[in-house]
């Protein structure tokens, strides 16, 4: 495909939210050994999208402009790189991209193949491509809770926080088939959709009740998967087992400054910043729990790949049920 121009959407500098993408033509990338080229066919946005547009995470991760987002895809392989056996143009996959160098909303991408797993033909690929950061994040964090998710183990508490969100939507059903007793935060609006994850108990997060994160049964939570944001470690403090752990996914300084508090004066509570680490057979696993019917994945809503702005601006605006999804 070498000399091949193809459409994607980017921006030239930090800032300017949904305003500042721009769709233009570029040329088509090659791949290089142990990588793929895949034609996207679905890409899904996640706040870290728009975050290092914001420049959140200028001073780790400087970009080089023009830079062009997206980090989940799903699509075809077109090309396989030298040294690739275990794909072939013509599969359908699910993967995973750099988040330093992005490239999902665009007609094809690079993907590396430790981070590219096969789509099953029952998994669609607006589905697939929820997988790698929200399916993944929910994953790990379950794991870094204690859940087993093959039967062993005692019973735990969970609370999951923003649990109608793309990571909190799959939390809980990840949670129920690790068999635990969920918790979950929402507004009011999906009440009755947490519910219909497997929720044990719901709490509206405008209520008082909601708002101090009280177990309507007066449980205790030997882990708390925290997905939403600006809820301060005081809140969660009193409603902790006596070794529960707050599991932070959008952790700031405040984060890490409680983590390293806590970890001085030997707390057995504790608040753990978390940040998902992609692996190929995490997210296998996650693509044949959908294949399976056991993890329903929910898709707010889709966009075509000409209205890139209004997902965008609907990923910023933060009140999306399950995730947002664009279109080839």
């Amino acid at each position: 495909m070498a000399g091949k121009l193809m459409r994607a959407v980017q921006y030239d500098s930090y800032g300017g939210g949904a305003a500042a993408l721009k769709e233009v033509e570029v040329p088509v990338g090659r791949a290089s050994k142990g990588e793929v080229l895949v034609k996207v066919e679905a890409t899904t946005l996640n706040p870290i999208d728009w975050k290092l547009q914001k420049g959140a995470l200028r001073p780790f991760m400087p970009k080089k402009f023009p830079y062009i987002p997206g980090t989940d895809v799903a699509g075809e392989v077109v090309e396989v790189g030298p040294g690739v056996e275990n794909f072939k143009p013509g599969d359908k996959v699910i993967a995973g991209l750099n988040v330093g160098i992005g490239g999902g909303l665009a007609e094809y991408c690079v993907a590396k193949i430790d981070v590219t797993v096969p789509r099953p033909a029952e998994v669609s690929a607006a589905e697939g491509a929820s997988l790698p950061i929200a399916g993944q994040t929910a994953h790990g964090a379950l794991i870094c809770a204690g859940l087993k998710f093959d039967g062993s183990g005692p019973q735990k508490n969970i609370l999951i926080t923003a649990a109608s969100g793309g990571v909190g939507h799959m939390a809980v059903q990840l949670a129920k088939l690790g068999n635990a007793h969920v918790t979950a935060t929402c507004g009011a609006r999906n009440l009755d959709f947490v519910r219909s994850l497997g929720a044990d108990e719901v709490l509206d997060y405008k209520t008082p009740e909601g708002a101090a994160l009280k177990s309507p049964s007066g449980k205790k939570y030997d882990a708390v998967i925290q997905c939403a944001s600006a809820i301060p470690w005081s809140v969660f403090e009193p409603n902790l087992s006596p070794d529960g752990k707050v599991i932070d996914l959008t952790p700031g300084l405040s984060t890490m400054w409680t983590f390293a508090m806590k970890k001085l004066t030997l707390s057995k509570k504790q608040l753990v910043p978390f940040i998902t680490s992609p692996k190929a057979e995490n997210l296998a696993y996650l693509a044949e729990l959908v294949k399976q019917g056991k993890l329903k994945v929910v898709i707010d809503c889709k966009h075509p790949f000409s209205d890139v702005g209004a997902a965008w601006a609907k990923s910023i605006d933060g009140h999306a049920t399950g995730k947002i999804a664009v279109e080839q």
